[in-house]
């Protein structure tokens, strides 16, 4: 992303617990009560991330952004083709998460596990610039917490549907298949492992590229499917290919 024609770098302490700004600016309705998701949140976060992850938040119901904190948006329009949501950065270097209401409800998606996938994908990897070694050696994994596992599997917290996520031990390749947990729900049975409906962004000789697990191409991967984060420019969301400047500036103030 870009402010005043230059690129935007990561501005937050990456030691501290952030607040993250929850605000609704869809008219759609989001099939939730907006207060009781967002408390649901931050109960997925204290109770299932946190303990895992060591990634506490704060969250804020809020009207806009709010100087020097995350954020969390909900909007009726995507702001890229197929996007459902995303995460990125601000044209001032902080997270920022982007659920698209009307897209995630017209192809039958729930908008409660869109919300807490980008926000536990955020967590760990606010400024989306970490990878890992991993089974190939000419590989590097991204730290995207919850793409591996982006299929059926979910689970319900206060009655609201949450997004499944891998554990730090995913990206760990000397354990042995079965030696540990992996994921949240079980589902994972060794490192790496891309669930049905899943996938992975790689690294192979600077350029990206995707590793998709068993029946990835199905209707229901289609739809999900987020791309424009790391199989692209992080700062703007366009095709593979595209050259086009950043647009951040102007997206932030059509918000």
């Amino acid at each position: 992303m870009k402010k005043n024609g230059k690129t935007a770098s990561p501005a937050f302490d990456r030691g501290q617990a952030p607040t993250i700004a929850c605000f609704n600016r869809a008219t759609t309705p989001l099939g939730v009560n907006f207060g009781r998701l967002i408390g649901t949140l931050q109960k997925f976060l204290d109770r299932c991330v946190v303990p895992v992850w060591g990634t506490p938040a704060r969250l804020v119901r809020s009207t806009g952004f709010i100087k020097g904190a995350w954020a969390m948006v909900f909007l009726d329009r995507a702001d890229r083709k197929i996007a459902l949501a995303h995460h990125d950065l601000t044209p001032d270097g902080l997270p920022i998460s982007k659920i698209f209401v009307q897209r995630i409800l017209r192809f039958g998606e729930s908008v409660s596990v869109a919300a807490s996938h980008e926000l536990v994908e955020m967590l760990v990897d606010p400024a989306n610039n970490l990878y890992s070694t991993g089974r190939k050696r000419k590989l590097l994994y991204a730290y995207e917490v919850a793409d591996p596992v982006q299929g059926e599997p979910r689970f319900k917290l206060n009655g609201i549907f949450m997004t499944n996520f891998v554990y730090p031990a995913y990206f760990e390749v000397f354990h042995k298949r079965g030696s540990t947990r992996f994921d949240y729900l079980k589902k994972v049975r060794e490192p790496f492992q891309v669930l049905s409906g899943g996938y992975q962004t790689v690294l192979k000789n600077g350029k990206k590229g995707k590793l998709f697990g068993p029946g990835a191409m199905s209707v229901r991967f289609k739809r999900a499917y987020r791309p424009g984060r790391r199989d692209t420019c992080r700062w703007h969301h366009h095709g593979a290919g595209c050259n086009a400047p950043g647009q951040w500036g102007k997206i932030l103030k059509r918000y």
